[in-house]
């Protein structure tokens, strides 16, 4: 697993092999990266469900000015932290081990906000609906902010949840990426149905 753009590019990671970690095979994150691409330079970045920070720590080489990862696994916290001194990010990013609903709340609670968020947690479990939920309700998204979450691609997630609306979705193997925007943005995207 390594690093695919940017500053850092071609940098191996530290990965792990415990059970239930799924890292984001580098050909869907080279895939997101290039969709996000103009969006990462000076952005705040929130990585839920980081597990090896692999999503986070690429937006950082990206030119991301600071990313925020949260999971619940002590042992995922501590590949992350390793990976961010690895790479020399030790002072953009920042590590909290919680519940995705817990990491929020702090975020929340310290008036945090984001411009780009990705949430990858383990499939099948109802994680993403909760978490897209979760922050469709919170003012954790920015105005502009743009959310995306990896599913298995037949798994269903809505269109709406509070003010994030689905924009886009591309599936990649047995990986599915869904787009979401916050509600009033009409600068990311061309067209209200996709991302170009």
């Amino acid at each position: 697993m390594r690093i695919t753009g940017g500053i850092r590019r071609g940098q191996k990671l530290v990965s792990w092999d415990e059970t239930g970690i799924r890292p984001m095979r580098d050909f869907v994150r080279t895939a997101l990266f290039n969709i996000l691409g103009d969006l990462l330079p000076g952005a705040c970045f929130l990585d839920l469900f980081c597990g090896t920070g692999s999503v986070g720590l690429e937006a950082l080489s990206r030119d991301a000015e600071a990313c925020v990862f949260i999971d619940s696994s002590a042992g995922a916290c501590s590949i992350t932290r390793r990976n961010l001194d690895a790479l020399g990010f030790l002072d953009r990013g920042k590590v909290i081990q919680a519940d995705f609903a817990e990491g929020i709340d702090r975020l929340k609670r310290r008036g945090r906000t984001f411009d780009l968020v990705f949430a990858g947690p383990p499939y099948g479990k109802g994680l993403a609906e909760a978490a897209l939920q979760l922050l469709g309700e919170e003012r954790l998204v920015a105005a502009d902010a743009l959310v995306v979450t990896e599913v298995y691609k037949k798994e269903t997630v809505a269109s709406v949840y509070g003010r994030l609306i689905r924009i886009e979705e591309r599936i990649y193997g047995d990986n599915m990426l869904v787009f979401y925007r916050a509600e009033g943005d009409n600068h990311l995207v061309n067209q209200p149905s996709q991302i170009e």
